[in-house]
């Protein structure tokens, strides 16, 4: 074994194997891979996985690296036959349900360029597939390009490439037991087979990943599950089938199934069963596992009705015998996304964990590109490793809620389904008053963020809300419409003490900040600055707001959900002479926003600082006092209309709620929620980072030119940016729905003329336009005010138009 690499992996599953390819394409030599079990059948869930890879996904990315690993398997192959049989996929209907549920999912794929993906009736599925008793569907999703993987054949593909490019070497039966860490960069990787000398570790270690995790204090938030599959002896129906298979694999969601043709066999998986957890610290070595550490006895008391539904949908199969039936494990996440990123524990200790067949290729490719260049060729914050903060990261949170994402893994899940566990773990010192109002709470990041108000539905006297029905009606409450003009009209009070607040400072802070800043921020004392940080290729990569202090003091301001992404990014960038100070100050500050034509003469009933609209400049801080409160108010907003944010020291913020709130119930000042928030700022034209704006998005074409200040210097990005500024061929567009009546909800496609020009963004109700607003980048011969558009939802064309700008 090498004594030194310049990278060690640990696990040579397909994550490992594709990372390990793809950094050898990129030009990486000195890798080793280092694996526990045999190469390449190592015993962990690659060993046993089905499979299937259903390419169509509510996430964009998700979609795109499962469209590259498609690319990528079919091209591969050893001598036992071909990585990947691209048989199609469908997935069938037994509600009316999830038959709506298959014409989003249209949706996706269209809005995602999916090609050929289309609905089928009853027996349009049965000429597919003859298995199919098609009296008892409604129809189906067919997927041509969708297929089965053969996982251990595209592993040992790809590691043989790197083998014989001369980037890596392999060695099996060989255990990880050190991670050797000084001054926070990784030194070494020590084994049962020797030292490695090495800054760089990448784990992909699957259902052992927190293990390693633990090895360098980084927690690893997955679980692994079991999960049972089965194959059936000889079918008659199949009998002489000399492929493997040739059969489009199918899924049946509603039953929480999906199945795969063996030959003249058929494999049975089933979700269809209590979520069976697993400690990563009981998976038994590789040498004392009955069949492979990833596979446990199977239990037949939670197979009984999983077969009851197998029948059902396939007659043929009574009477089968089942020949082959295991408790397989896989790993499952709080939120289901896969964990990818350099840890902020160790420099040099990289993860790509949690990740299955389906995206095996692609995240191998996104994950060389961030070791090799910093920047992945995909917006990938839902599977940063940086986003779960620390309350969800405890051993009881992630076995609760893996055994949630496991439970509902084939669920119909809307935008606004709510966790059924681990609430109320973090909330701001206004919480008892939110509670008494009758908070209705949604959770974000381990916050308890209030969606409306039950005290205000008397504002339903009011105000004339339009009704809604169907999906755009759950989880919603007209309540909040009323919250929404109330804000327009008068004044509400929202907390945003989720709000992420960091305190920079040192002698180096405004060159730091510069340098990472597309904005200038080298402004007087007092002044806020809205800017974007970008990636080295000029994509946005962080979005907030920049308050100068003093001369040497400045707060970064960014939003709760990106937290730990954004004090990633920002901590990575420091100097390393000690000039500035990055203090995470999130904990010890409130925040509340006071908004409203009210606002103004609120505020100034409480306070002896004169805060009219002349010494209160728009973009402006200032230090007062609000009753005795010390509080920072920063005269931004993010609702469009004239008010604050208000932070002030937690321990004072009850009493800073009180005080304000008795100002304002002369004028008529309601508390408001993340719904009235939304689409307030939807119908101001204000971007949501992670949504509207991320990596694959530059300044100029989603219409925030005005933030970028090209002449003040160099900055990161700076020149990928420029040049394409110089080829942009699109931009954000603004649309109105005609019918004012119709609601849409985002994510879906965006046509004309009988083509797909780009997708739904974010969108929601125009309270105050009396309207549905949607987002959409479009190509430029597109973008004119006055273009008419169709935006596809739920199967259905509804007219829109591009606007200049909305209120």
């Amino acid at each position: 074994m090498n004594p030194t690499a310049s990278l060690v992996v640990i696990g040579a599953g397909i994550v490992g194997c594709s990372t390990t390819y793809h950094l050898a394409k990129l030009g990486w030599k000195d890798i080793v891979v280092v694996e526990q079990g045999p190469l390449f059948a190592t015993g962990g869930s690659t060993s046993h996985a089905p499979g299937l890879v259903f390419q169509t996904n509510s996430s964009k990315t998700m979609t795109k690296l499962a469209q590259y690993t498609v690319e990528l398997y079919s091209q591969l192959s050893t001598a036992e036959g071909p990585a990947f049989y691209p048989v199609g996929g469908i997935e069938v209907a037994y509600t009316e349900a999830r038959m709506a549920e298959l014409k989003r999912k249209l949706g996706w794929a269209k809005a995602w360029g999916v090609e050929g993906a289309c609905l089928l009736s009853p027996a349009e599925v049965k000429a597919k597939l003859p298995l199919v008793d098609d009296s008892k569907i409604l129809g189906g999703y067919y997927v041509p390009t969708d297929g089965i993987a053969k996982a251990l054949r595209a592993a040992e593909a790809m590691a043989t490439y790197a083998q014989e490019a001369g980037a890596a070497q392999f060695y099996g039966h060989t255990t990880v037991t050190d991670i050797e860490v000084v001054d926070g960069q990784v030194q070494a990787v020590v084994t049962d087979q020797g030292r490695i000398e090495t800054s760089n570790v990448l784990v992909c270690a699957g259902i052992w990943g927190p293990r390693i995790g633990r090895m360098v204090g980084e927690v690893i938030p997955l679980t692994p599950v079991q999960h049972q599959y089965v194959k059936t002896g000889p079918i008659p129906e199949l009998a002489g089938a000399t492929e493997e298979v040739t059969y489009p694999m199918v899924r049946h969601q509603d039953h929480a199934m999906y199945f795969r043709q063996h030959g003249d066999c058929w494999g049975i998986g089933s979700y269809q069963h209590e979520p069976l957890l697993v400690d990563p610290d009981n998976i038994l070595p590789y040498a004392e596992a009955p069949v492979m550490p990833s596979v446990k006895p199977f239990t037949e008391e939670h197979f009984g009705p999983a077969w009851e539904s197998t029948k059902e949908l396939f007659p043929a199969l009574e009477g089968a015998e089942l020949t082959y039936k295991i408790n397989g494990m896989f790993s499952f996440t709080p939120d289901s996304g896969s964990v990818i990123g350099e840890s902020a524990k160790a420099k040099g200790f990289w993860v790509a964990e949690a990740v299955w067949v389906t995206h095996g290729g692609g995240v191998g490719k996104i994950v060389s590109e961030l070791m090799t260049t910093g920047v992945p060729s995909l917006d990938i914050h839902e599977m940063d490793i940086h986003r779960f903060p620390a309350v969800c990261k405890s051993t009881d949170y992630i076995l609760k809620a893996g055994a949630q994402q496991y439970d509902e893994v084939y669920d119909i899940i809307h935008p606004l389904d709510q966790q059924t566990h681990s609430r109320e773990l973090r909330v701001s010192p206004f919480y008892p008053r939110l509670q008494a109002l009758g908070a209705q709470c949604v959770f974000s990041a381990g916050w308890e963020r209030p969606q409306w108000f039950k005290a205000n539905v008397t504002l339903l006297d009011e105000y004339v809300i339009p009704l809604r029905q169907g999906w755009e009606a759950k989880h919603w409450s007209p309540i909040q419409a009323a919250e929404h003009l109330a804000t327009r009209e008068k004044a509400a009070l929202y907390d945003l003490t989720p709000f992420a607040k960091f305190e920079v400072t040192g002698p180096g802070v405004v060159d730091y900040l510069q340098h990472l800043c597309a904005n200038d921020i080298d402004k007087p004392v007092g002044r806020v600055i809205y800017t974007a940080m970008l990636d080295d290729h000029g994509g946005i990569i962080c979005d907030l707001t920049v308050s100068r202090l003093g001369k040497e003091i400045y707060w970064v301001v960014t939003g709760g959900s990106v937290h730990g992404h954004d004090l990633a990014w920002m901590t990575a960038h420091l100097p390393t002479d000690g000039s500035v100070r990055l203090t995470d100050v999130s904990s010890s500050y409130c925040c509340v926003g006071l908004w409203g034509p009210k606002a103004p003469e609120i505020l100034q009933a409480v306070t002896q600082a004169d805060v009219s609209k002349p010494r209160f400049k728009f973009f402006t801080n200032q230090r007062l006092y609000i009753g005795n409160i010390p509080v920072l108010a920063v005269r931004v907003s993010y609702v469009g209309e004239a008010g604050w944010e208000i932070y002030a020291p937690t321990e004072s913020g009850l009493k800073l709620w009180d005080t304000l709130w008795a100002a304002g119930q002369p004028h008529g000042m309601i508390a408001a929620g993340l719904g009235a928030f939304e689409s307030l700022r939807l119908e101001k034209g204000f971007l949501l980072w992670g949504t509207d704006i991320h990596t694959e998005y530059d300044p100029y074409e989603a219409g925030l030119g005005f933030a970028v200040k090209p002449q003040k210097g160099d900055f990161i990005g700076k020149q990928a940016l420029l040049q394409r500024q110089e080829y942009a061929n699109r931009k954000l567009c603004f649309l109105t729905l005609d019918d004012p009546a119709a609601v849409v909800m985002g994510k879906e496609p965006v046509m004309a003329e009988g083509k797909v020009l780009g997708y739904v963004t974010s969108a929601g109700y125009g309270h105050s336009l009396g309207r549905c607003v949607a987002y959409a980048y479009l190509p430029l011969s597109y973008a004119q005010p006055g273009t008419q558009v169709w935006v596809e939802y739920f199967g259905k064309p509804l007219a829109a138009t591009v606007v200049e700008k909305l209120l």
